[in-house]
């Protein structure tokens, strides 16, 4: 039996609480119909098993044309160009060429090659911030350093990278179709601009790696390789963002932590980085899927053709899965957390965005010790239904390491 009226979802309470929102859904049931704030209407999967085997399950797809009978899909248009090309919106095989094609950018020895600079562009985004008055940590440093990042992995000039930033909230955050289509729309002409520039002018970079390399004799077509450098711009620097202030608040509430965390190890940090994620999940809900086939969870029937979209948030709070999930425990065993998503979309750069929260995290708390709050908490967040994060984050930085005393409360 299928409900028939949409569960309320994203709405003030959302907004303000989104786990116990997420947790009420997960408790009533495994799916639920919700209406999106921009209109449309998905089933919404919240409990971790689900969750878990939805993306890995191939009757779950990417694209809608692959719901539909074999001999009806060429008549129908798929995602308008270049988007259409993303990997994230396209299944097997076109999907498996594209990841080959790209994914060699971001094996762990490549990864762990790019620490000296990324620790050189945090240092230098904390250099002289004050520490006598609030600073926004969103918009000071969590934003600008994976976005300096990605940008000089792809090849970006320094001068636009800016850009992408602003680009990027308004594509991911419910700003209004509007909005929405004018970004896409600046994004991709600025990328277009930018793959011809790199087609003369080659170098070390992504982007002009993508325009050379081929696979079995095949090349990347030039909307295939803007869309995948949209598609890495904005992934590749969201999750990290969202990841670095959503530990940064927790320490805010938590000076203990805080002070546990300045003092710890490596290894220690990267577990508590592993619980940031599970416990803040960044990215709260995965991005749509469609029904291939009438699939019933637990006697509710999504139909075939439906949108599905699975709750990161959710899963990685069931209580079924981890013990009192709504915790914070920087020593829990987070094995198979899905806050980097499971299966053939598991998040390309997950080893890039846990490099970049240890470097952030690391820097931070070496240069300044005893953060504390610069507003009362908890502060606004983003309005957005696939990310978990904070619109700001004023902190006060107060004394840098070896200049004072570092306040512990």
């Amino acid at each position: 039996m299928t409900d028939v009226a949409p569960a309320p979802l994203f709405t003030d309470d959302y907004w303000h609480e989104p786990f116990a929102a997420l947790g009420e859904l997960r408790e009533r049931g495994p799916v639920h119909e919700v209406d999106l704030p921009e209109g449309g209407r998905t089933w919404l999967v919240t409990r971790y098993a689900d969750a878990r085997s939805v993306m890995s399950d191939p009757r779950f797809v990417k694209d809608f044309r692959n719901t539909l009978p074999e001999d009806q899909r060429a008549a129908v248009p798929g995602i308008p160009s270049p988007g259409g090309e993303m990997m994230l919106l396209n299944d097997p095989p076109v999907h498996t060429r594209l990841r080959k094609l790209v994914v060699k950018a971001f094996t762990v020895r490549r990864v762990a090659a790019l620490r000296p600079g990324v620790e050189t562009i945090a240092t230098s985004l904390l250099a002289g911030l004050p520490g006598d008055e609030p600073v926004d940590l969103v918009a000071s440093y969590a934003v600008p350093l994976p976005t300096a990042v990605i940008c000089e992995l792809l090849g970006v000039p320094v001068e636009d990278q800016d850009a992408f930033g602003e680009w990027s909230r308004i594509l991911i955050d419910d700003t209004g179709e509007a909005a929405s289509q004018q970004a896409n729309a600046s994004l991709a002409a600025y990328l277009a601009e930018l793959v011809e520039r790199k087609r003369a002018e080659p170098d070390d970079a992504l982007i002009s790696a993508l325009i050379a390399v081929s696979e079995e004799g095949e090349q990347l077509s030039t909307n295939e390789i803007i869309a995948m450098a949209m598609l890495l711009l904005i992934a590749g620097h969201e999750t990290t963002a969202t990841l670095i202030t959503t530990a940064v608040e927790r320490m805010l509430r938590d000076p203990a932590l805080r002070d546990r965390l300045a003092a710890a190890d490596s290894d220690e940090l990267r577990a508590a980085i592993e619980e940031f994620l599970r416990w803040g999940s960044p990215i709260a809900q995965a991005p749509l899927r469609f029904a291939a086939e009438d699939v019933d969870f637990d006697g509710v029937v999504v139909p075939r053709g439906a949108m599905v979209m699975v709750s990161l948030a959710a899963a990685n709070h069931d209580p079924a899965r981890f013990e009192n999930p709504d915790d914070y425990e920087e020593l829990r065993d987070t094995t198979g957390h899905l806050a980097f998503g499971h299966g053939l979309h598991f998040c390309l750069g997950a080893s890039l965005a846990r490099l970049e929260a240890e470097v952030a995290l690391r820097t931070l708390l070496d240069r300044f010790p005893g953060f504390t709050a610069g507003v009362e908490l908890p502060v606004e967040r983003r309005r957005s239904v696939l990310v978990n994060a904070w619109a700001r984050l004023p902190v006060l930085l107060g004394d840098e390491a070896g200049q004072g005393t570092a306040p512990s409360a």
